[in-house]
């Protein structure tokens, strides 16, 4: 007979409190950039990986693997940012079937709107509430819960 592991109580808790208070951050955040009339925080996350390419933007597959987007939800969502002018779509010339979306000026203001308030919102929901010394530690440990590493 195999043994399967078993979580402690500590891991219970702290899964709990860690899923309970990143659904209402991001709640938070969310209504916050309704309030302003603005897009949804996913919005933002597409809008700042491309601006973050600069004027060679990236191919949709990139975008998957940067933001962790399904396939399907890109794809809607490019659809969605492309009809309201805030990303276009280029062909890639090696590559007939291939695009290259990238950030548009319209996109980059609505991103620098999004930002004013999505900023605030971690500064009031996060940093607000936490030393430096404290945001370094929980950034710290929430790092080694990530699989693979990475620097961020």
């Amino acid at each position: 007979m195999i043994e399967k592991a078993k979580p402690s109580p500590e891991a219970i808790k702290a899964w709990a409190r860690l899923m309970r208070v990143s659904r209402q951050l991001m709640e938070r955040a969310e209504d916050a950039l309704k309030e302003g009339g603005l897009p949804p925080l996913a919005w933002y996350d597409v809008l700042h990986e491309l601006a973050e390419a600069g004027e060679g933007g990236l191919r949709p597959f990139q975008l998957i693997e940067r933001t962790l987007f399904a396939q399907y939800n890109i794809s809607r969502l490019l659809a969605r940012l492309e009809a309201d002018g805030l990303v276009e779509k280029l062909p890639v010339a090696d590559d007939g079937r291939g695009q290259t979306v990238r950030v548009t000026a319209k996109g980059r203001e609505t991103r620098r709107r999004m930002w004013a308030i999505y900023g605030r919102s971690i500064e009031e929901l996060v940093g607000a509430k936490l030393s430096p010394d404290e945001l370094s530690m929980v950034s710290a440990l929430l790092g080694r819960l990530r699989h693979p590493p990475t620097g961020d």
